[in-house]
């Protein structure tokens, strides 16, 4: 990936002192160059559901500030719930930028690519291109509704949420989907874990796709914390009975960070119900 150089003129340089916030995670990330478009709606409702699994964006606490990330860009799932700061690139394109303006969008579905058609002419999210397919109200407080496509400038940063990070059980008995979502500092998770109130240890889970994760580890009674594996998206899933315990949960963060809910459903959860924590990154 390209680095952005600081010889864009002086409307560039104010643009970028603009920009320049401090993050929760960390040192600054680099500006680096990218395109985006937008899909879904001037009320970004056609944005809804996705790769990342979070369904009703404005229920799981990400709004219409969203965007499909690029193959290059996605990582397999693993940058569900990052979030970028975007700005249009006026020096490229300065009859289509709103110039002085910026965006902070999270990610949360994939851009597939199109090799039906050439990577510079409409198959913007073909490998290796680093593109962002925002929503269109995200699109539009940096660039017009009729440039389509537009180059941009766009950075890590970390992730702003309101309340606790929040935990909702799909799936059926020995196949337990957990759904993490509204999670703030990097966004990304790296590691789940589970523990029933029938257990001692944690058992932890592992990723199948995007923010969802499972567990690999049978028994009611396993005396341990169980790992999840992401199975799709925001999505972690266990294979173990867990039905008639409360359900604790540890997540770490890609930045190595990690936090533990404790009790978070109760024992009498029901598959399909959402719980809201009073933890957070």
């Amino acid at each position: 990936m390209e680095r952005v150089s600081m010889h864009g003129g002086l409307i560039l340089i104010l643009g970028l002192v603009f920009m320049i916030t401090a993050q929760p995670d960390g040192a600054a990330a680099a500006w680096l160059k990218a395109h985006a478009t937008f899909y879904g709606g001037s009320d970004a409702s056609g944005t809804m559901g996705g790769a990342c699994g979070y369904g009703n964006l404005f229920t799981d606490g990400y709004g219409i500030k969203t965007a499909a990330l690029s193959t290059a860009l996605f990582n397999d799932g693993k940058s569900c719930g990052r979030c970028y700061q975007i700005v249009c690139d006026a020096t490229q394109a300065p009859q289509w930028c709103l110039k002085g303006t910026s965006v902070t969008i999270t990610a949360t579905n994939f851009c597939p690519p199109n090799y039906a058609l050439p990577s510079d002419n409409g198959g913007w999210c073909n490998p290796p291109r680093l593109h962002f397919d925002m929503s269109q109200p995200a699109f539009e407080t940096i660039a017009k509704y009729r440039a389509g496509i537009v180059p941009i400038l766009y950075r890590k940063v970390g992730c702003k949420r309101s309340g606790g990070i929040r935990f909702t059980i799909n799936g059926r008995d020995y196949f337990e989907i957990i759904l993490i979502s509204n999670v703030a500092g990097v966004g990304e998770i790296s590691n789940v874990w589970i523990k029933g109130s029938k257990t001692n240890k944690w058992e932890a889970m592992s990723r199948n796709w995007g923010a969802n994760w499972q567990s690999l580890i049978k028994g009611s009674k396993t005396n341990k914390w169980e790992a999840m594996s992401r199975n799709w998206g925001a999505n972690w899933q266990s294979l173990s009975y867990l039905n008639g315990q409360s359900l604790s949960f540890r997540v770490r963060a890609s930045d190595g960070r990690t936090v533990t809910a404790l009790n978070v459903a109760p024992s009498n959860w029901k598959f399909g119900q959402s719980f809201p924590s009073s933890t957070q990154f």
